[in-house]
This record gives C-alpha cells, structure tokens and sequence, in this order.
C-alpha cells in the first residue's frame, strides 16, 4: 500500500482488518473506535503525526506472529454477539460498581485539593446510567432483532436493526467522550504525590474500563454494526 492509499483509509477499517495496529493507534493517541470512521490523513493532520512515520509503525506491527482467535473481522454475527456479551459486556456490568464508588469515594476525600475528582465523579455516573440502559437495549433489543434476521431473513426487524444501530453509535461517542474527557484532565491517569491507594486504584480501574470500552465499541461500531446493515 502506498503513502496516499494509507492517508485514505479509515483507522476503523485498519484496525478491523489487522487488530494489531490498535496498538500503534493508541500509543499516539488516536482513535480508532468512536473516532474509527475518520481517515489516517485526517487524524494525523489534527494530531501533528507524521503519516510516513506511522505507516512504518503499522507496517511493522503486522510483521509480529499473527494470533488467529483475534481475527474478528471473519467471526460469525453469532459468534461476535456472544463474545461481545460475555466479555465486554460482563466487563462493564462488574466494573462500573466499582467504578462509582471508588471515583465517589476520592471526590469526598481529595475534591477539595483536586476539584477536578468532583466532576470526574460526575462524569463516571452520567457513564453507568447510560451505559447500564445501552447495554439492556443492545442484550434485549437490537441482538435478538440481527439474530432473528439471521434465522429468518423474511422478518420485519430490517427497521429496528437500523434505528437501534444509529442510537446506538450516539451512545457509544456519550461514553467515548466522557472518558476521553477524563484521559485528558488527569493527563493519562497520572495520580498526583499525596494520592493515596484507593486514589491510585480508582485511576488505575478508569484506566483500564477505558482501555476495554475502546476494544468494545471498536467491535460493535467497525465490525458488529456494518455487517449487520450488510443483512
């Protein structure tokens, strides 16, 4: 692939075909779930990246021994439902408890030295209400609406499919946002010195719940969402 092709490519369709390079994205702070649909010379030009640079990157990370399980552009619409299910979903169940109370928790104790934690609190229970209805809608509505079509593809579900799709993606940059929001206040998750272990832990899980939540919508917004409008 060439200088010009590669500027053209959305990230979320490189990332789709290749789940390696999610990390090469990451490290230079691009998106490549929410943000999947812009193209590699968009994203660059708003981040100052050299495009050459980060097309060597990709180049290189595609050369490592390839793990064929997490190839998940070929898996089945079944088989990804499942997986986003029992995976991220159980994930974002379990976590944002914690999540609550932890970010809680410091807000009461720091908020005054460090504001900030009082918004990121904020912030954090905008995201599990939201997020505790999406994935009721997802599991109940939309899910059953692409399996039913799979089974029987004379079904009337073509319009729920849709309209569930496109609320869906409204949701999935409300979350997307909010955290990357918090990435940047806290730069990076960077705990200050009179942190104390519940403060480090709290930065430690927002960290992590964000690391998944990428993974999770780059799945449903690049693969799980395209293929089923494919029906």
């Amino acid at each position: 692939m060439n200088q010009i092709e590669f500027k053209q490519r959305q990230i979320g369709e490189i990332v789709a075909d290749d789940f390696r390079t999610s990390r090469v994205f990451t490290e230079v702070g691009i998106d490549f779930c929410c943000g999947g649909k812009q193209t590699v010379g968009q994203a660059c030009e708003e981040l100052g990246i050299d495009v050459s640079t980060l097309e060597i990157k990709v180049e290189e990370i595609k050369q490592e021994e390839f793990n064929a399980n997490m190839n998940f552009k070929d898996w089945s619409l079944n088989f990804l439902i499942d997986y986003i299910q029992n995976v991220h979903h159980t994930y974002v169940k379990n976590t944002l408890p914690e999540l609550l109370f932890y970010t809680g928790k410091i807000a009461n104790v720091h908020g005054e030295r460090h504001p900030e934690l009082i918004q990121i609190a904020h912030d954090v229970k905008n995201v599990s209400e939201e997020l505790t209805l999406h994935l009721e809608m997802e599991e109940n509505v939309l899910f059953p609406a692409i399996l039913s079509y799979l089974a029987n593809p004379g079904n009337d579900t073509k319009s729920t499919i849709v309209s569930e799709i496109t609320r869906m993606l409204g949701e999935h940059d409300f979350a997307g946002g909010v955290f990357d929001k918090i990435n940047k206040t806290t730069e990076g998750y960077k705990t200050p010195v009179d942190a104390c272990s519940t403060y480090e832990v709290a930065f430690k899980t927002m960290k992590q719940f964000e690391d998944d939540l990428h993974v999770h919508v780059h799945l449903e917004n690049n693969i799980l969402f395209p293929k089923a409008l494919k029906l």
